[in-house]
């Protein structure tokens, strides 16, 4: 019974990895398939006079939970890239670190290591306006935006200065153990005039004003900021369900494959013995 290809081990692990690798895709194919569905229920606006007038008729002037899709304009000053010109945001994020190699006397290799890194963040307040509108009174302000998730800052400049070596720093590097290898500079921006959509709680202020406010939902709900329009969110997350899908197929179909390859081969045998 051992000699017939069914019961090859490796065909056993094969057929059995398969169907669990395609048992767990397809979970999360589930998973990400009712997260869409949940995202297409979420209401979505744009900061427009519709919006101010729904706001208007609702309890507390508020809505719980809505996306909001719209341009990024400072509402004061914005604040200048330092590398490149004439490029401004809301949000910016620089970081200087230093790449040296430590010597590792026991192992007798160089080891990678960051050292003196700075960070430098800067934001001024800025809100959403409608796409398009290029003089409006209509706005949502983006509240406490660095405390939502989604990554929403582009980097903007990336530069690696490599260390210069010369007789006497490899002198040096001898004695001391280190190497400096480089210095590297980031700057990541949140810029003015990008698409964005945010998910969370609407609430319009001063009761009779145009300007609303965008923040933290007090049911626990996330807070989200997305450099993106709202179908460009959706179509992501569609995208990924997709993938399990596939993923699910694939080694649904491989393990399928390899069963039904046993066994026809496992069939094949038994007929050549009875003959």
């Amino acid at each position: 019974m051992s000699d017939l290809p069914i019961f090859n081990p490796l065909v056993l692990i094969g057929v059995g990895s398969s169907f669990a690798f395609s048992g767990l895709f397809y979970h999360l194919y589930k998973e990400k398939k009712q997260e869409v569905i949940q995202l297409k229920e979420i209401p979505k606006f744009r900061p427009d006079r519709h919006l101010v007038k729904i706001l208007k008729a609702s309890p507390h002037r508020r809505l719980q939970y809505v996306a909001i899709e719209g341009l990024v304009q400072a509402d004061g000053e914005p604040l200048a890239s330092q590398f490149i010109p004439r490029c401004f945001g809301v949000i910016q994020r620089i970081v200087v670190e230093e790449h040296w190699k430590m010597w590792n006397s026991i192992t007798r290799t160089w080891n990678p290591r960051t050292r003196n890194r700075k960070e430098t963040n800067n934001a001024v307040p800025f809100s959403l306006v409608e796409p398009g509108a290029y003089v409006t009174d209509i706005t949502v302000k983006v509240h406490s935006p660095l405390e939502a998730s989604g990554c929403f800052l582009e980097r903007v400049h990336h530069r690696v200065r490599h260390a210069q070596e010369g007789l006497v720093n490899v002198v040096l590097e001898g004695l001391s153990g280190e190497r400096p290898v480089a210095q590297q500079e980031t700057e990541e921006l949140l810029r003015v005039g990008t698409t964005m959509t945010g998910f969370g709680e609407v609430v319009l202020e001063g009761g009779t004003g145009t300007t609303m406010r965008l923040q933290a939902p007090q049911d626990g709900r996330l807070y989200i900021l997305v450099p993106t329009n709202y179908r460009g969110f959706i179509e992501r997350h569609e995208g990924t369900a997709n993938m399990w899908k596939l993923m699910t197929a694939l080694c649904g179909f491989t393990g399928a494959s390899l069963l039904a390859g046993a066994v026809y081969s496992s069939v094949g045998r038994q007929d050549g013995r009875r003959d």
